[in-house]
């Protein structure tokens, strides 16, 4: 398999054009390196997909309704540093003969079109990729060179999860053509539990296979060196804690008399003052450090000064962790259903069909949404300054308002959650009129 490997590389890339060291270096792939196909595993995946949503988010008309149905590009959220996540599952991508592979491509760029103006985050499930779907090294070439400077100037990392010698070599490989920022950026993820310190895996949508690829090869190593689990269990909270805990808590920890929590009244204070005109607030991500030290001096109950700090990236960036930390969603479980098939209420009853879906909300979620919402409408104001229209704050804000109950987001989910968002922006005065 050394053998037809090498020479895949070398014709998909053009043969003497090829950088030679690369090729000298692919004698370095093992026999075996490529996943055997696995009939069971390929039956979970294909449980997984049908278990999604029951096809693409997508019409049916749609020119990339067949890519869209299969799965492959989903989007997360946002990860731990507040970036937004894109995910690609190789493990998802059927035969050759039923996909597409330039309209693959075209597919991903329409998805990150609608992202990379804000800093996020690319994860590759490389498990499931088998000689039956695998993509030529062409492809990838084609894929790299198409991805103008938008696209990797504001992808801070890509996660390469279960990589094998293939793709390792293929790294390699395409060396001489990968720029030294962007190959910075590259990170290799051996197993699931590493990535929770970059996200929350349960708001992923692992494939079944990929998961239970995962539990296999935990299995066979050493008691001594098995990663520690996916979800370890919280600690106790703070008596001071802000971030993690219930609405219900906050009102008897630091907030308001109308109920606003702490960290939502200081970080929108500052913003209001500092960051309305700042083209791309909430589209940056946050030095890492500083986020977690400010998060641990709210946990503690020590004070926190945004105006001391001067950063308006940080202060966006510790709103939304907030927010997503929240159990349970601002707009609550409750109404998961009810946002999600808003898209299909007509503009004449959308004001009163929010109004009736708010009076559902506990108080306190009642003045955080209010509040919110008032400030974002202040930033939308400013649009033509920062850049930030109601459709791109409910791009930012949507999964961060609103998650389901197993907390995975799949873009079936992420377009109507986004779409009730920005009207409720462009509502706002309606909807919440005295």
């Amino acid at each position: 398999m050394s053998s037809d490997l090498l020479v895949d590389l070398h014709d998909d890339l053009g043969g003497d054009d090829s950088p030679s060291a690369a090729l000298d270096q692919l004698k370095l792939v093992q026999d075996k390196q490529w996943p055997p196909d696995d009939p069971v595993s390929i039956s979970k995946s294909a449980t997984d997909i049908k278990s999604l949503s029951e096809g693409s988010h997508l019409a049916r008309d749609d020119p990339f309704y067949e890519i869209a149905k299969h799965q492959i590009v989903e989007v997360a959220g946002d990860d731990n540093f507040g970036r937004k996540v894109i995910v690609f599952s190789a493990c998802r991508m059927p035969p050759h003969s039923q996909l597409d592979h330039h309209k693959l491509l075209m597919y991903l760029k329409q998805t990150l079109d609608k992202y990379v103006e804000s800093d996020y985050t690319l994860i590759y499930f490389h498990h499931g990729m088998t000689s039956e779907n695998k993509l030529s090294l062409s492809w990838l070439r084609d894929a790299y060179r198409e991805f103008e400077r938008k696209y990797k100037k504001n992808i801070k990392a890509f996660y390469i999860v279960h990589p094998t010698m293939f793709i390792r070599t293929v790294l390699i490989f395409f060396k001489p053509l990968i720029s030294f920022k962007f190959g910075r950026k590259i990170h290799y993820v051996n197993y699931l539990s590493e990535l929770e310190e970059i996200v929350k895996c349960d708001q992923l949508v692992i494939p079944s296979r990929v998961r239970a690829y995962d539990d296999k090869i935990r299995l066979n190593l050493k008691p001594s060196v098995v990663p520690g689990p996916i979800s370890p269990p919280r600690s106790p909270p703070l008596p001071f804690q802000q971030f993690g805990v219930p609405l219900s808590v906050l009102r008897d920890r630091g907030a308001d008399s109308e109920g606003i929590p702490l960290v939502m009244r200081d970080t929108i204070s500052f913003l209001q003052e500092q960051g309305l005109q700042t083209e791309g607030i909430f589209r940056r991500s946050a030095n890492v450090s500083l986020v977690k030290n400010i998060q641990h001096k709210y946990n503690s109950g020590e004070e926190v000064n945004f105006f001391q700090v001067e950063d308006v990236h940080l202060a966006a960036v510790i709103l939304k962790t907030f927010l997503r930390e929240l159990p349970e969603p601002l707009l609550t479980y409750k109404l998961y259903n009810d946002v999600v098939n808003f898209q299909y209420v007509d503009s004449e009853s959308q004001v009163i069909t929010i109004r009736n879906m708010l009076m559902s909300l506990p108080e306190e979620n009642t003045a955080s949404l209010r509040f919110l919402i008032q400030f974002l409408a202040q930033v939308s104001a400013e649009s033509e300054v920062n850049k930030m229209t109601n459709t791109n704050l409910a791009v930012v804000f949507g999964p961060n308002l609103l998650w389901g109950q197993d907390a995975a987001m799949t873009l079936s989910s992420i377009g109507p959650i986004n779409n009730f968002t920005r009207t409720l922006l462009d509502l706002h005065q309606e909807v919440f009129a005295q």
